[in-house]
């Protein structure tokens, strides 16, 4: 488990839920650089706090939580979100991805989880409730059986970096992949970044989606 301290912002509507989720990211050794209870003001306040990782709550008084998680991650550089929310419905768990959200975790999470999901969300990682990782990757496949369309000039990726995006599509932690692999963790995190950077896309999420539209998870 990473001990380096993140860079953290609570965006929450309820006064005594953000200032308890702050609390538990100070406790834990997170630097809480901005909290807000409006998502306007949530995206003001990350342009001047430039957090590293955003808590986010979908029901928010003025614009909601999708569409501050789509401003967040679209920021340069980008902040990733993790949905904390009372709701565990479909659409609004695929709306938070597809708007970009790196993680989607219950508000009914215990604080160890909670603490966990926001260290692995500043690592990268597609973090989720037990059993919406599963909804969300089914959603994936559907829209991967949609005809491709062709692209001549699609990126090349390694042989190094498909063997890794291979295993990020089968769900595996970079720390899982760095064991199966024999690498360092440092390395496993390398090859993801340069292929996203090829394939243009923003994160483990993204990541995930073309992995299976190309169906690396089934081989």
């Amino acid at each position: 488990m990473s001990d380096v301290p993140l860079r953290v912002m609570v965006v929450d509507d309820h006064p005594m839920w953000r200032d308890a989720v702050a609390r538990d990211l100070a406790e834990a050794g997170h630097e809480v650089v901005a909290t807000a209870g409006e998502g306007r003001a949530a995206v003001r306040a990350a342009a001047a706090a430039r957090p590293q990782v955003a808590v986010v709550d979908l029901q928010l008084p003025d614009i909601g939580g999708v569409e501050v998680t789509r401003h967040l991650a679209a920021a340069d550089p980008p902040v990733r979100v993790l949905v904390l929310s009372a709701s565990g419905e479909q659409q609004d768990v695929l709306d938070a991805v597809k708007a970009g959200a790196t993680g989607y975790l219950l508000k009914s999470a215990a604080r160890e989880e909670f603490l966990d999901a926001v260290r692995r969300t500043g690592e990268g990682d597609a973090v989720f409730t037990p059993g919406l990782a599963g909804l969300v990757l089914g959603e994936y496949r559907r829209l991967a059986s949609a005809p491709a369309r062709e692209d001549d000039g699609a990126p090349r990726l390694t042989e190094r970096e498909t063997e890794v995006l291979r295993l990020v599509a089968k769900g595996l932690t970079y720390k899982q992949i760095a064991q199966r692999l024999v690498l360092s963790h440092r390395t496993v995190q390398n090859h993801v970044q340069n292929t996203l950077r090829k394939l243009q896309l923003h994160n483990r999420v993204e990541l995930v989606r073309y992995a299976i539209e190309q169906g690396l998870d089934e081989e």
